[in-house]
């Protein structure tokens, strides 16, 4: 009897290495999937659960993969997911409905438009001058169909739209193949080179840092869009019953990997005579979920609570200097690798 698996599309790239990026390796590991074989590029093997499988590629291919049924799930970034909607929807007329189910908090980018004149403070104001002076527009970008609908988006607001409606997406730089419209030239990086010395007359570059850009000493006109990686899934997954049930574990195990992220317990004891304002400390700086956990003995009572090491108004070591003076003893701080709220976090209404 055929098992239903889980096909999850594997990112290649950072994600993939223990080293750069978000790693992904340790996410899943912490979500209680471990892999083997994606650190060296694949095949990539769920070790720990066999209704699960790992279907490795680029995130450029999974948003098309997801709508063919090719894949079940595709972590991916935001980005790359959008732009295969786009280029199907442009080229071929089809609109591609994925579903966004989980952010990661992490790969985050923005997508900005640059060009080499600092006198012109928005994407409006440039394409104003612009189309007042020649016909074809020229754009690079690796990201070419994202970077065509900007354009055409901001022509419309500027009311030029129908003068150029014409549209051709190539590879950088193959003739033309309009002579008037928005001509897009999908390149591989460099950007900020193409705008610096004029090949094309407007960019839209991945960044992170900004620094490249300034280095270049080119203009930002605008942040077209901020990206981050997330799970996508294909609506058609959820109607299928065993799928789903997979889908959710999937889901509700990262995301408790996900949300124990800079998280730490602790664990303390309480002399009973001074529970009670030990717990309206703990009330009014909303150290707890619903309730503590209490696990009250004949002399003492044994607290625990979560803390995030990251929240400035409470930070760490003050919590826990504030539970000392307070009377609290044996303060013992564990690291958290999943924190599950409930079924709640992944289920809609």
């Amino acid at each position: 009897m055929e098992t239903t698996q889980l096909k999850i599309g594997m990112p290649a790239g950072s994600l993939a290495s223990a080293q750069r990026g978000g790693n992904l390796i340790e996410l899943l590991a912490s979500s209680g999937f471990r892999t083997s074989g994606y650190d060296k590029g694949g095949p990539t093997k769920f070790t720990t659960i066999n209704l699960l499988f790992g279907w490795d590629g680029r995130p450029q291919e999974f948003g098309s993969q997801l709508e063919i049924g090719e894949l079940d799930v595709a972590i991916a970034g935001d980005d790359w997911i959008r732009e295969r909607q786009l280029e199907m929807k442009l080229e071929y007329g089809i609109e591609v409905n994925l579903e966004r189910v989980m952010t990661l908090n992490r790969g985050e980018v923005q997508l900005v438009g640059i060009i080499a004149d600092a006198a012109y403070t928005s994407t409006e104001e440039f394409l104003r001058s612009l189309v007042s002076q020649k016909p074809l527009i020229t754009v690079a970008s690796e990201m070419p169909y994202l970077a065509l609908d900007w354009i055409q988006r901001r022509l419309g607001e500027i009311g030029r739209a129908d003068d150029f409606a014409a549209h051709s997406v190539q590879k950088y730089k193959t003739p033309p193949k309009i002579q008037k419209g928005v001509l897009v030239y999908e390149s591989w990086g460099k950007t900020e080179s193409k705008v610096k010395h004029g090949a094309v007359d407007i960019g839209l570059e991945i960044s992170q840092t900004g620094s490249a850009i300034k280095a270049y000493g080119l203009a930002v006109v605008e942040t077209v869009m901020r990206s981050q990686t997330s799970i996508y899934t294909n609506p058609a997954t959820g109607m299928d019953p065993a799928k789903r049930e997979l889908l959710e574990m999937f889901l509700l195990n990262v995301y408790g990997a996900t949300h124990a992220e800079n998280k730490v317990m602790l664990l303390f004891n309480v002399p009973n005579r001074l529970c009670e304002e030990v717990e309206r400390y703990l009330t009014a700086n909303n150290l707890f979920g619903d309730e503590p956990t209490v696990n009250k003995g004949k002399e003492y009572t044994e607290y625990d609570i979560q803390v995030d090491v990251d929240d400035p108004q409470k930070p760490l070591a003050l919590v826990r200097y504030s539970l000392a003076k307070l009377g609290a003893r044996s303060i013992n701080t564990i690291p958290i690798t999943s924190s599950i709220p409930g079924m709640k976090v992944i289920r809609k209404g």
